[in-house]
């Protein structure tokens, strides 16, 4: 029997993805306010507790429907919030961000035309998109560091890293488009099987 919605976000796991979603208006107005230092804690202690809801969610047997949603949402609204935020500061270049949202929007819907128009479920992520996800988690940390601490070696690691974002965002997203090619192939060879 699956468990009620409400019991879903009682569940200790997602009241920290919840929680995750509330330091995002504070993070933002941080960086509007020009408070990195403060910003780039936010940020951290958003990190810590999605490591933490994973973990407890596996430890405490609480894995649930909801989280599996609700946990990828909560990080790419803080990432691409963050993304927005600081490029409309000045400190990350638009065409990252962009391609950054791009890549986000176009799986999105290519997803959700897939998942209303066959019967695959298996969009989970790819090992290049994962590598992307901690890029721009890596490169948001040194774009807020860079803003009150510059140093040379996170000024440099900062221009490394929205380079290593905008390649491995769209690389990723070509990847990500062409196994679920091959997902939709596989799918359709096991109906024809199925058929004869």
């Amino acid at each position: 029997m699956s468990r009620s919605l409400l019991d879903q976000l009682r569940s200790f796991p997602n009241l920290l993805t919840l929680l995750r979603l509330c330091f995002i208006p504070f993070v933002i107005s941080s960086i509007m306010d020009g408070r990195y230092g403060i910003a780039l804690l936010l940020f951290v202690l958003a990190g810590v507790s999605d490591g933490l809801d994973g973990l407890l969610a596996r430890s405490l047997g609480q894995k649930t429907r909801l989280g599996q949603y609700l946990d990828p949402i909560a990080d790419k609204l803080l990432l691409s919030t963050l993304f927005l935020v600081l490029s409309t500061a000045h400190k990350i270049p638009w065409r990252v961000t962009v391609v950054v949202l791009s890549r986000d929007v176009v799986i999105l819907v290519i997803c959700t035309l897939v998942y209303a128009t066959t019967p695959l479920r298996d969009f989970s992520p790819t090992i290049y998109g994962k590598a992307n996800t901690v890029a721009q988690i890596a490169t948001l940390g040194l774009t807020m560091l860079r803003e009150f601490a510059a140093f040379p070696w996170v000024i440099l690691l900062k221009r490394a890293g929205i380079w290593i974002v905008f390649g491995l965002t769209i690389f990723s997203a070509l990847h990500y488009v062409f196994l679920l090619g091959l997902r939709l192939r596989a799918v359709a060879e096991r109906n024809v099987a199925k058929a004869s």
